[in-house]
């Protein structure tokens, strides 16, 4: 039985939901909830994949540290690309952008979550594609060639991308229930007791406040300045 492998990309500054989100729902493929799955996802083997071995820090502190480097990593089936305020330095970094280009084209899905879209696009894959992002940079997407698609999850051949953060969550098991089938896709959700019921129905922008979505892009101003200027020297 061959292996099904899920790969994480990490980088300094990542946003940990945007990948533990994803790693805790994709991780399960392979244990006793998916055991109704096709064998072949009986034998998942789930990387945490970085430059070096060496623990990386997210955007709030949090440390982890990968299990792969690129150069040991074996080609995934599922290769995933959070986002994170690193992002900008990500999309200046040669080698990072050229590990997720060589395992992308070859993988059976190219991911991301938020702003993890845009280093798909830096290594090429987005290009001619329809893709969605965190809603604060949808803007930005045709600076790698790539057309916004209003929704939280996008899929366009195998190049999935989906929204800001939580949307990780939305993702995984759209994967999960296309790979393995709803019921495993339930039984993972209900393993997971994933039953939102957030206090505020202020999640997405056609339902938040102007007060808030001033708030936010202030917020985020500085960071949409680094990746707008990144994006425009790749283009260079």
């Amino acid at each position: 039985m061959s292996d099904f492998n899920l790969g994480f990309v990490i980088f300094p500054g990542i946003t940990q939901l945007d990948f533990t989100g994803p790693f805790e729902v994709l991780s399960r493929l392979g244990t006793p909830a998916s055991l109704s799955a096709p064998s072949r996802f009986q034998n998942v083997r789930t990387h945490v994949i970085a430059k070096s071995l060496q623990p990386v820090t997210s955007d709030r502190g949090l440390s982890f540290v990968p299990t792969q480097t690129f150069e040991t990593c074996p080609a995934l089936d599922l290769i995933c690309v959070p986002g994170g305020t690193g992002i900008v330095d990500a999309l200046d970094d040669a080698d990072t952008v050229d590990f997720v280009g060589h395992q992308g084209r070859q993988a059976q899905y190219a991911t991301s979550v938020c702003v993890g879209a845009f280093l798909l696009g830096a290594s090429g894959l987005l290009k001619g594609r329809r893709a969605t992002t965190h809603w604060a940079y949808t803007d930005l997407l045709p600076l790698i060639g790539a057309t916004h698609e209003k929704a939280r999850i996008v899929r366009d051949g195998n190049i999935i991308t989906s929204g800001g953060v939580t949307a990780g969550i939305d993702f995984a098991f759209s994967v999960i229930a296309e790979l393995a089938g709803a019921d495993v896709a339930r039984a993972i959700q209900l393993g997971i007791e994933y039953d939102p019921a957030p206090p505020f129905d202020a999640g997405h922008p056609d339902k938040a406040s102007e007060a808030a979505k001033a708030l936010m892009l202030k917020r985020n101003d500085a960071a949409r300045g680094g990746m707008r200027a990144a994006l425009e020297r790749l283009a260079v």
